[in-house]
Protein backbone atom coordinates (compact mmCIF):
# COMPACT_ATOMS: atom_id res chain seq x y z
CA UNK A 1 0.00 0.00 0.00
CA UNK A 2 1.17 3.28 -1.17
CA UNK A 3 1.84 5.81 2.01
CA UNK A 4 4.34 8.79 2.53
CA UNK A 5 7.17 8.74 4.91
CA UNK A 6 7.40 10.68 8.62
CA UNK A 7 9.86 12.78 6.72
CA UNK A 8 7.92 13.34 3.58
CA UNK A 9 4.62 13.63 5.56
CA UNK A 10 6.34 16.39 7.79
CA UNK A 11 7.44 18.23 4.52
CA UNK A 12 3.55 18.01 3.62
CA UNK A 13 2.84 19.91 7.18
CA UNK A 14 5.20 22.22 7.08
CA UNK A 15 4.79 23.25 3.69
CA UNK A 16 0.66 23.28 4.78
CA UNK A 17 1.69 25.68 7.28
CA UNK A 18 3.49 28.16 5.66
CA UNK A 19 0.70 28.34 3.13
CA UNK A 20 -1.62 28.83 5.62
CA UNK A 21 -0.97 32.17 5.58
CA UNK A 22 -2.03 32.84 2.35
CA UNK A 23 -6.02 32.45 2.49
CA UNK A 24 -8.46 32.27 -0.12
CA UNK A 25 -8.87 36.18 -0.09
CA UNK A 26 -5.14 36.63 -1.16
CA UNK A 27 -5.11 34.24 -3.96
CA UNK A 28 -8.40 36.41 -5.11
CA UNK A 29 -6.64 39.64 -5.01
CA UNK A 30 -4.02 38.31 -7.25
CA UNK A 31 -6.68 36.58 -9.70
CA UNK A 32 -8.34 40.42 -10.05
CA UNK A 33 -5.41 42.66 -9.64
CA UNK A 34 -2.38 40.71 -10.88
CA UNK A 35 1.15 41.02 -9.31
CA UNK A 36 3.40 38.37 -8.91
CA UNK A 37 2.95 37.07 -4.97
CA UNK A 38 6.63 38.20 -3.74
CA UNK A 39 5.81 37.58 -0.51
CA UNK A 40 4.84 34.18 -1.41
CA UNK A 41 7.91 33.36 -2.88
CA UNK A 42 9.80 35.24 -0.34
CA UNK A 43 8.40 32.88 2.70
CA UNK A 44 9.12 29.90 0.34
CA UNK A 45 12.85 30.83 -0.15
CA UNK A 46 13.81 31.85 3.42
CA UNK A 47 12.31 28.13 5.10
CA UNK A 48 14.69 26.31 1.92
CA UNK A 49 11.99 25.28 -0.13
CA UNK A 50 13.05 26.72 -3.56
CA UNK A 51 15.71 24.82 -2.96
CA UNK A 52 14.38 21.34 -2.81
CA UNK A 53 15.67 18.97 -5.25
CA UNK A 54 18.52 20.73 -6.10
CA UNK A 55 22.36 19.88 -4.05
CA UNK A 56 23.12 20.30 -1.03
CA UNK A 57 26.37 21.62 -2.02
CA UNK A 58 24.54 24.36 -3.50
CA UNK A 59 22.66 25.35 -0.77
CA UNK A 60 19.68 22.73 -1.60
CA UNK A 61 17.78 20.47 0.25
CA UNK A 62 19.10 17.13 -2.36
CA UNK A 63 16.06 15.68 -2.27
CA UNK A 64 13.87 13.97 -5.19
CA UNK A 65 11.63 14.58 -7.28
CA UNK A 66 8.54 12.76 -5.09
CA UNK A 67 9.67 15.15 -2.23
CA UNK A 68 9.24 18.27 -4.79
CA UNK A 69 6.20 16.82 -5.79
CA UNK A 70 4.54 16.77 -2.33
CA UNK A 71 5.31 20.56 -2.04
CA UNK A 72 3.82 21.39 -5.16
CA UNK A 73 0.89 19.14 -4.27
CA UNK A 74 0.31 20.87 -1.25
CA UNK A 75 0.76 24.57 -2.28
CA UNK A 76 -2.25 24.03 -4.87
CA UNK A 77 -4.27 21.74 -2.42
CA UNK A 78 -3.61 24.40 -0.06
CA UNK A 79 -6.33 26.71 -2.03
CA UNK A 80 -2.92 28.39 -4.05
CA UNK A 81 -4.20 26.89 -7.03
CA UNK A 82 -2.21 27.06 -10.48
CA UNK A 83 -1.04 30.64 -9.24
CA UNK A 84 0.65 29.47 -6.20
CA UNK A 85 2.50 26.52 -7.77
CA UNK A 86 3.45 28.53 -11.25
CA UNK A 87 5.00 31.14 -8.67
CA UNK A 88 7.58 28.45 -7.65
CA UNK A 89 7.06 25.61 -10.66
CA UNK A 90 10.18 27.03 -12.78
CA UNK A 91 12.48 26.72 -9.86
CA UNK A 92 11.81 22.79 -9.35
CA UNK A 93 12.45 21.70 -12.75
CA UNK A 94 13.74 24.53 -15.07
CA UNK A 95 17.41 24.74 -13.26
CA UNK A 96 17.95 20.66 -13.51
CA UNK A 97 19.91 20.85 -16.89
CA UNK A 98 22.30 22.87 -15.00
CA UNK A 99 22.29 20.42 -12.30
CA UNK A 100 23.04 17.56 -14.80
CA UNK A 101 25.47 19.38 -17.41
CA UNK A 102 26.74 22.49 -15.75
CA UNK A 103 29.88 22.85 -14.72
CA UNK A 104 30.90 23.18 -10.86
CA UNK A 105 31.30 27.09 -11.91
CA UNK A 106 28.51 27.52 -13.28
CA UNK A 107 26.80 25.28 -10.44
CA UNK A 108 27.93 27.95 -8.16
CA UNK A 109 27.05 30.77 -10.11
CA UNK A 110 24.06 29.65 -10.89
CA UNK A 111 22.15 27.96 -8.43
CA UNK A 112 22.41 29.25 -4.77
CA UNK A 113 21.02 32.78 -6.08
CA UNK A 114 17.57 30.62 -7.45
CA UNK A 115 17.44 28.40 -4.09
CA UNK A 116 17.54 32.50 -1.95
CA UNK A 117 15.25 33.07 -4.42
CA UNK A 118 18.08 36.54 -5.27
CA UNK A 119 17.45 35.50 -8.93
CA UNK A 120 14.17 34.80 -11.19
CA UNK A 121 14.43 32.96 -14.22
CA UNK A 122 12.35 32.22 -17.14
CA UNK A 123 12.21 29.40 -19.64
CA UNK A 124 12.76 30.87 -23.15
CA UNK A 125 11.84 27.56 -25.36
CA UNK A 126 8.84 27.83 -26.90
CA UNK A 127 8.17 29.57 -30.16
CA UNK A 128 5.47 31.15 -32.12
CA UNK A 129 6.38 29.05 -35.68
CA UNK A 130 6.97 25.58 -33.78
CA UNK A 131 5.03 24.54 -30.98
CA UNK A 132 5.45 21.26 -29.58
CA UNK A 133 8.05 20.74 -32.14
CA UNK A 134 11.32 22.14 -30.49
CA UNK A 135 13.34 21.27 -33.45
CA UNK A 136 12.02 23.62 -35.32
CA UNK A 137 12.62 26.65 -33.37
CA UNK A 138 14.18 29.48 -35.64
CA UNK A 139 16.09 31.93 -32.42
CA UNK A 140 19.67 31.42 -33.39
CA UNK A 141 22.53 31.92 -31.92
CA UNK A 142 25.15 33.41 -33.76
CA UNK A 143 29.35 33.31 -32.69
CA UNK A 144 30.80 36.82 -31.58
CA UNK A 145 33.85 37.11 -29.78
CA UNK A 146 33.94 34.73 -27.05
CA UNK A 147 30.33 33.77 -27.19
CA UNK A 148 27.24 34.44 -29.41
CA UNK A 149 24.28 36.78 -29.83
CA UNK A 150 21.25 35.89 -29.77
CA UNK A 151 18.33 36.63 -32.15
CA UNK A 152 14.85 35.33 -32.40
CA UNK A 153 11.27 35.01 -30.56
CA UNK A 154 9.92 32.72 -27.53
CA UNK A 155 5.97 32.34 -26.26
CA UNK A 156 4.75 31.81 -23.40
CA UNK A 157 7.47 32.72 -21.48
CA UNK A 158 6.44 32.72 -17.85
CA UNK A 159 7.58 35.61 -14.84
CA UNK A 160 9.37 37.21 -17.82
CA UNK A 161 8.34 40.38 -16.63
CA UNK A 162 10.12 40.23 -13.84
CA UNK A 163 13.14 37.34 -14.58
CA UNK A 164 16.45 38.38 -14.33
CA UNK A 165 17.90 35.12 -15.77
CA UNK A 166 16.74 33.36 -18.41
CA UNK A 167 17.25 29.51 -19.58
CA UNK A 168 17.15 29.70 -23.15
CA UNK A 169 17.06 27.36 -26.07
CA UNK A 170 18.54 28.41 -29.27
CA UNK A 171 19.87 27.43 -32.88
CA UNK A 172 23.82 27.24 -32.98
CA UNK A 173 24.06 25.62 -36.23
CA UNK A 174 21.33 26.16 -39.15
CA UNK A 175 18.73 22.48 -39.32
CA UNK A 176 20.29 22.24 -43.41
CA UNK A 177 23.79 21.48 -41.80
CA UNK A 178 22.88 19.02 -39.11
CA UNK A 179 22.07 14.81 -39.73
CA UNK A 180 19.03 14.92 -37.66
CA UNK A 181 16.85 18.08 -36.27
CA UNK A 182 17.92 17.93 -32.90
CA UNK A 183 21.30 18.60 -33.53
CA UNK A 184 22.84 21.95 -33.61
CA UNK A 185 20.47 22.91 -30.67
CA UNK A 186 22.56 24.70 -27.52
CA UNK A 187 21.11 25.72 -24.02
CA UNK A 188 22.20 28.67 -21.97
CA UNK A 189 21.76 30.46 -18.73
CA UNK A 190 22.34 33.90 -19.14
CA UNK A 191 21.53 37.16 -17.94
CA UNK A 192 17.96 38.30 -19.39
CA UNK A 193 19.25 41.53 -20.76
CA UNK A 194 16.32 44.02 -21.01
CA UNK A 195 18.77 46.21 -23.62
CA UNK A 196 18.24 43.60 -26.07
CA UNK A 197 15.09 41.88 -24.95
CA UNK A 198 11.04 43.57 -25.39
CA UNK A 199 8.79 41.93 -23.61
CA UNK A 200 4.52 41.96 -24.23
CA UNK A 201 2.27 40.01 -21.76
CA UNK A 202 -0.45 37.98 -23.00
CA UNK A 203 -3.53 38.54 -21.36
CA UNK A 204 -5.20 35.24 -20.86
CA UNK A 205 -7.57 33.45 -19.42
CA UNK A 206 -6.57 32.66 -15.83
CA UNK A 207 -3.57 32.76 -13.88
CA UNK A 208 -3.14 37.06 -14.01
CA UNK A 209 -0.49 37.05 -11.52
CA UNK A 210 2.07 34.64 -13.03
CA UNK A 211 2.82 36.71 -16.46
CA UNK A 212 2.76 34.62 -19.70
CA UNK A 213 4.84 36.65 -22.06
CA UNK A 214 5.53 37.17 -25.90
CA UNK A 215 9.66 37.82 -25.90
CA UNK A 216 11.34 39.34 -29.01
CA UNK A 217 15.13 38.93 -28.60
CA UNK A 218 17.28 41.52 -30.60
CA UNK A 219 21.48 40.93 -30.27
CA UNK A 220 21.37 39.37 -26.53
CA UNK A 221 24.66 38.86 -26.04
CA UNK A 222 25.62 35.34 -24.45
CA UNK A 223 29.18 35.04 -22.91
CA UNK A 224 30.74 31.06 -23.66
CA UNK A 225 31.09 30.57 -19.96
CA UNK A 226 26.59 30.36 -20.08
CA UNK A 227 26.84 27.82 -22.36
CA UNK A 228 25.19 24.57 -20.64
CA UNK A 229 26.91 21.58 -21.39
CA UNK A 230 28.27 21.16 -25.12
CA UNK A 231 27.14 22.90 -27.94
CA UNK A 232 24.88 21.27 -30.16
CA UNK A 233 23.77 18.83 -27.55
CA UNK A 234 21.08 21.55 -25.76
CA UNK A 235 17.47 19.70 -27.18
CA UNK A 236 18.96 16.74 -25.03
CA UNK A 237 19.31 18.62 -22.15
CA UNK A 238 16.21 19.74 -22.49
CA UNK A 239 14.69 15.88 -22.32
CA UNK A 240 16.09 15.90 -18.72
CA UNK A 241 13.82 18.23 -17.21
CA UNK A 242 10.73 16.64 -19.35
CA UNK A 243 9.72 14.33 -17.07
CA UNK A 244 10.37 15.65 -13.71
CA UNK A 245 7.76 19.00 -15.13
CA UNK A 246 5.03 16.41 -16.28
CA UNK A 247 5.18 14.97 -12.64
CA UNK A 248 5.08 18.20 -10.93
CA UNK A 249 2.34 19.35 -13.41
CA UNK A 250 -0.02 15.98 -12.44
CA UNK A 251 0.25 16.75 -8.65
CA UNK A 252 -0.20 20.26 -8.98
CA UNK A 253 -3.57 19.35 -10.39
CA UNK A 254 -4.51 17.16 -8.69
CA UNK A 255 -3.98 19.22 -5.35
CA UNK A 256 -5.78 21.82 -7.63
CA UNK A 257 -8.15 19.20 -7.74
CA UNK A 258 -8.81 18.27 -4.37
CA UNK A 259 -9.24 21.96 -2.94
CA UNK A 260 -12.32 22.57 -5.63
CA UNK A 261 -13.38 19.41 -4.26
CA UNK A 262 -13.03 20.45 -0.76
CA UNK A 263 -15.30 23.32 -1.47
CA UNK A 264 -17.96 21.86 -3.39
CA UNK A 265 -18.16 19.64 -0.52
CA UNK A 266 -18.45 21.42 2.24
CA UNK A 267 -20.88 23.94 0.15
CA UNK A 268 -22.96 20.52 -0.68
CA UNK A 269 -23.36 20.09 3.31
CA UNK A 270 -24.40 23.39 4.22
CA UNK A 271 -26.60 24.27 0.84
CA UNK A 272 -30.09 23.42 1.98
CA UNK A 273 -32.96 23.51 -0.87
CA UNK A 274 -36.44 22.02 -0.55
CA UNK A 275 -35.54 21.46 3.49
CA UNK A 276 -32.24 19.45 2.67
CA UNK A 277 -28.90 19.63 1.85
CA UNK A 278 -27.96 19.46 -1.36
CA UNK A 279 -25.42 16.95 -0.85
CA UNK A 280 -27.80 14.46 0.25
CA UNK A 281 -28.99 14.45 -3.31
CA UNK A 282 -27.15 11.62 -5.12
CA UNK A 283 -27.03 13.46 -8.22
CA UNK A 284 -24.93 16.29 -6.54
CA UNK A 285 -23.45 13.20 -4.37
CA UNK A 286 -22.43 10.99 -6.90
CA UNK A 287 -19.84 13.02 -9.01
CA UNK A 288 -18.07 14.34 -6.14
CA UNK A 289 -17.57 10.86 -5.36
CA UNK A 290 -16.41 9.80 -8.51
CA UNK A 291 -14.19 12.97 -8.44
CA UNK A 292 -12.53 11.85 -5.28
CA UNK A 293 -12.07 8.56 -6.43
CA UNK A 294 -10.25 10.01 -9.85
CA UNK A 295 -7.93 12.39 -8.20
CA UNK A 296 -7.26 9.30 -5.70
CA UNK A 297 -6.08 7.51 -8.99
CA UNK A 298 -4.18 9.85 -10.72
CA UNK A 299 -2.22 10.76 -7.53
CA UNK A 300 -0.89 7.32 -7.21
CA UNK A 301 0.25 7.38 -10.94
CA UNK A 302 2.08 10.85 -9.85
CA UNK A 303 3.86 9.35 -7.30
CA UNK A 304 4.85 5.78 -9.06
CA UNK A 305 6.46 8.31 -11.78
CA UNK A 306 8.03 10.20 -8.96
CA UNK A 307 9.04 6.91 -7.42
CA UNK A 308 10.63 5.93 -10.55
CA UNK A 309 12.12 8.64 -11.79
CA UNK A 310 14.33 9.19 -8.12
CA UNK A 311 15.26 5.42 -8.24
CA UNK A 312 17.02 5.98 -11.44
CA UNK A 313 14.11 4.17 -13.33
CA UNK A 314 12.77 4.68 -16.71
CA UNK A 315 9.48 6.60 -15.89
CA UNK A 316 8.40 8.40 -19.56
CA UNK A 317 5.20 6.71 -20.04
CA UNK A 318 4.28 7.16 -16.32
CA UNK A 319 4.99 10.74 -15.92
CA UNK A 320 3.03 10.90 -18.98
CA UNK A 321 0.33 9.28 -17.68
CA UNK A 322 0.41 10.72 -14.65
CA UNK A 323 0.25 14.89 -16.59
CA UNK A 324 -2.80 13.58 -18.04
CA UNK A 325 -4.55 11.81 -15.62
CA UNK A 326 -4.15 14.33 -13.26
CA UNK A 327 -4.71 17.23 -15.56
CA UNK A 328 -8.21 15.49 -16.59
CA UNK A 329 -9.11 14.53 -13.22
CA UNK A 330 -8.23 18.06 -11.93
CA UNK A 331 -10.19 19.51 -14.79
CA UNK A 332 -13.20 17.32 -13.67
CA UNK A 333 -13.38 18.50 -9.90
CA UNK A 334 -13.50 21.73 -10.63
CA UNK A 335 -16.32 21.98 -12.79
CA UNK A 336 -18.02 19.88 -11.05
CA UNK A 337 -17.35 22.05 -8.33
CA UNK A 338 -18.46 25.15 -9.98
CA UNK A 339 -21.85 22.80 -10.60
CA UNK A 340 -22.53 22.11 -7.08
CA UNK A 341 -22.48 25.76 -6.55
CA UNK A 342 -25.10 26.79 -9.22
CA UNK A 343 -25.62 29.95 -9.77
CA UNK A 344 -22.80 31.23 -6.97
CA UNK A 345 -19.97 29.04 -8.34
CA UNK A 346 -19.97 31.39 -11.39
CA UNK A 347 -19.46 34.24 -8.35
CA UNK A 348 -15.88 35.08 -7.99
CA UNK A 349 -16.42 35.28 -3.88
CA UNK A 350 -16.65 31.13 -3.92
CA UNK A 351 -12.93 31.08 -5.72
CA UNK A 352 -14.49 27.40 -7.74
CA UNK A 353 -14.78 29.44 -10.91
CA UNK A 354 -10.97 30.55 -10.93
CA UNK A 355 -10.13 27.29 -9.82
CA UNK A 356 -12.02 25.91 -12.57
CA UNK A 357 -9.98 28.44 -15.03
CA UNK A 358 -7.04 27.45 -13.95
CA UNK A 359 -7.86 23.83 -14.26
CA UNK A 360 -7.10 23.95 -18.28
CA UNK A 361 -3.20 24.64 -17.28
CA UNK A 362 -2.60 21.41 -16.82
CA UNK A 363 -4.73 20.12 -20.05
CA UNK A 364 -2.56 22.32 -22.32
CA UNK A 365 0.81 22.70 -20.45
CA UNK A 366 3.08 21.80 -21.04
CA UNK A 367 2.20 19.22 -23.71
CA UNK A 368 -1.18 18.50 -24.82
CA UNK A 369 -3.06 15.28 -23.91
CA UNK A 370 -2.97 14.08 -27.78
CA UNK A 371 0.47 14.25 -27.65
CA UNK A 372 0.60 12.65 -24.95
CA UNK A 373 -1.99 9.66 -25.71
CA UNK A 374 0.24 9.65 -29.33
CA UNK A 375 3.37 8.86 -26.95
CA UNK A 376 1.72 6.00 -25.03
CA UNK A 377 0.07 4.44 -28.00
CA UNK A 378 3.34 4.58 -29.91
CA UNK A 379 5.88 3.78 -26.63
CA UNK A 380 4.25 1.41 -24.65
CA UNK A 381 0.98 0.06 -26.98
CA UNK A 382 3.86 -0.50 -30.18
CA UNK A 383 1.17 1.19 -32.51
CA UNK A 384 2.65 2.81 -35.54
CA UNK A 385 4.02 6.27 -35.03
CA UNK A 386 0.68 9.02 -36.11
CA UNK A 387 2.81 12.37 -36.38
Amino acid sequence: MFRLTEEQEAIRDSVARLCAKYDADYWLTRDREGGFPDDFVADLAAAGWLGIAMPPDYGGAGLGVTEAAIMMQTIAESGAGFTGASAVHINLFGPHPIVVHGTDDQKRRFLPPLIAGQDRTCFGVTEPNAGLNTTQIETRAEPAGDGWVVHGRKLWTSTAQSANKILLLARTTPRDRVEKPTQGISLFYTDFDRNHVEVREIEKMGRKAVDSNAVFIDGLPVPRQNLIGEEGRGFYYLLDGLNPERILVGAEAVGLGRAALRRATAYAREREVFGRPIGQNQAIQHPLAESWAELEAANLMVFKAAALYDAGEPCGAEANAAKYLGGEAGYRACERAVMTHGGMGYAKEYHVERYLRESFIARIAPVSREMILNYIGEKVLDLPKSY
